[in-house]
């Protein structure tokens, strides 16, 4: 799953629907990104969206967080 298209896009619906949603953020990736000609580096581009889905759609947590609950 990209995070910067299906993950972001779902999480943001779900909550929307009034679900309470949890992304494990190292169970998803990314690619590197364009736009006006300059490259957004994968790791960058993962990083930003992971945080903006946790600031209000979500709890952003890593799989051996959510293993452990």
């Amino acid at each position: 799953m990209m995070t910067h298209m299906c993950v972001d896009a779902t999480t943001r619906v779900a909550k929307d629907f009034g679900f309470e949603c949890v992304v494990i953020g190292d169970a998803c990736a990314t690619k590197n990104l364009e736009i006006n000609n300059e490259i957004v580096n994968a790791t960058e581009a993962q990083k930003s969206f992971l945080a903006a889905l946790n600031y209000n759609y979500s709890s952003v947590i890593t799989t051996k967080q959510f293993l452990v609950q």
